[in-house]
């Protein structure tokens, strides 16, 4: 039994899969009446019953974030998307307006009307997710996963929205694997179990908890200072080896989840697998920007943390360099040769980070094996061993889109897996992961580095970076420098 008192910041949390997301949508009416299935017990939101009460009635008084605003916007710009929720309840133009101008304030994004919501960074588009939500003044706001493709300023921002809201009284259900962040904001953990709630916790009696009693319940770090010190650490070194040669001294080895350093397979090869020069990157238009990147080395076996602020060029980076994109000036190498796209194109594999854009087979097991014979006895064999290291064996005839976001993201990294090419980058791969997956992913990473593969990872992901990656490459810091 779970009661929630107004006014109160209760953080949902558990492994993936666990209920968090499925609770949250019926404490906003969507399931049972949009997403059906079986429904037992009773569930009261502001006094209602979600199951029974038709969705308009609910709407008022519940305000929804949800894991990817993208899935939540109607308009193309800001300005409509904010009027559309109180359109929809036909209040008149003026009262529309005001409450547009009203909200716009108090989220801080007043400078952002009028634009074109595809051109706004992740932690604006989220901030707008959050503005409309709080538009009809709801007594209640969900939100399921916010930080998720956030990074480390966006949700120190995301925290303060928070914090602002509890203030004006409004009680906050956050279904969160990031849990660092919510230190003294949140009230109370309820943490989920399959399908039910196992447990529930005060703030400060779940903050004394031990890390080892926290990972034992697959849950991510509420400290994140460790991982912080050690991210310094490996951007220092990446600095340090910029220009060296890989037998010179500068030669790193894979990370280990204990912030050690495992043993290499062998000396790194000398000759990088890619390489950039004078690289200008960018694109044009109204909101366009170019960005100036060092002079970079990507080694086999090198597990790569490219880390920045959202919005600095990581995404841009990356598809530039598997020829999704045209630099604007400079160039591009493999092995030692400039390189056409077409040839980025050939040796890299890029799993995006909404992997929504690149899953096209009707079933997880024609996803892993789409381009390959599947007749094969080796590639049917192979992809039996990287559903089961991705644990997803249960899901092999599933269709993917029916799939929760973090085991879409896993089969997505299972496609890279099963591509054989030599330049495998990941943009955000533990996005809405829990600490087992996520630990899962950081192990694959290793196991394809010690294969002599070369893994670009672009994350904000503090634990995954500090514990797996081999160098950071911080182009935030980069720039200011």
């Amino acid at each position: 039994m779970l009661s929630i008192p107004r006014g109160q910041c209760v953080v949902l949390c558990g492994a993936s899969g666990c209920g968090k997301t499925t609770y949250s949508r019926v404490v906003n009416g969507l399931a049972p009446q949009f997403f059906h299935g079986a429904f037992a017990g009773s569930q009261h939101t502001c006094g209602l019953d979600p199951a029974t009460t038709p969705i308009d009635q609910l709407t008022p008084l519940v305000g929804s974030v949800f894991q990817n605003p993208k899935t939540q916007y109607f308009n193309a710009n800001v300005t409509d998307e904010l009027a559309f929720p109180a359109e929809n309840m036909g209040l008149p133009a003026d009262e529309i307006d005001r409450r547009v101008n009203a909200v716009a304030e108090r989220f801080g994004v007043t400078g952002l009307l009028g634009r074109s919501i595809f051109h706004l960074s992740g932690g604006q588009k989220q901030r707008i997710a959050m503005a409309a939500a709080c538009m009809l003044d709801p007594r209640l706001v969900v939100l399921d996963e916010p930080t998720s493709n956030l990074d480390q300023a966006a949700i120190a921002d995301m925290r303060v929205l928070i914090e602002a809201m509890k203030a004006r009284g409004l009680t906050i259900v956050i279904a969160e694997h990031r849990l660092a962040w919510l230190n003294g904001v949140a009230d109370r953990y309820v943490v989920f179990d399959g399908g039910r709630i196992a447990r529930q916790y005060e703030a400060d009696e779940f903050l004394a908890l031990s890390p080892g009693c926290i990972a034992a319940m697959g849950l991510r770090a509420l400290d994140l200072e460790p991982y912080r010190r050690r991210i310094a650490e490996l951007e220092t070194r990446s600095g340090a080896q910029r220009g060296l040669s890989p037998n010179s001294g500068g030669r790193t080895t894979p990370g280990s989840s204990r912030f050690g350093d495992a043993t290499s397979s062998g000396m790194r090869n000398p000759e990088p697998l890619l390489s950039t020069r004078n690289l200008v990157i960018g694109y044009r238009g109204r909101d366009g920007f170019t960005r100036h990147i060092p002079d970079l080395e990507f080694h086999a076996g090198d597990i790569i943390g490219l880390m920045g602020h959202n919005g600095c060029g990581k995404t841009t980076l990356v598809r530039t360099l598997t020829g999704l994109a045209k630099p604007i000036s400079g160039s591009v190498a493999l092995n030692g040769r400039t390189a056409k796209p077409r040839d980025l194109t050939r040796t890299g594999f890029l799993v995006m980070q909404d992997v929504n854009y690149q899953l096209f087979s009707d079933s997880v097991r024609d996803e892993l094996t789409i381009g390959l014979d599947e007749t094969d006895p080796a590639v049917s064999a192979q992809a039996n061993l990287v559903l089961e290291d991705l644990d997803l064996s249960r899901f092999a005839d599933r269709h993917p889109m029916s799939l929760s976001g973090g085991q879409k993201q896993r089969v997505a990294i299972g496609s890279a897996l099963m591509c054989g090419k030599d330049l495998i980058i990941l943009d955000e791969p533990t996005s809405g992961l829990d600490r087992y997956h996520m630990e899962q992913v950081g192990e694959l990473l290793r196991g394809l580095a010690a294969q002599g593969k070369t893994i670009l990872v672009v994350t904000h992901d503090e634990e995954l970076a500090a514990g797996w990656c081999t160098r950071i490459v911080n182009l935030e810091r980069t720039f200011a420098a």
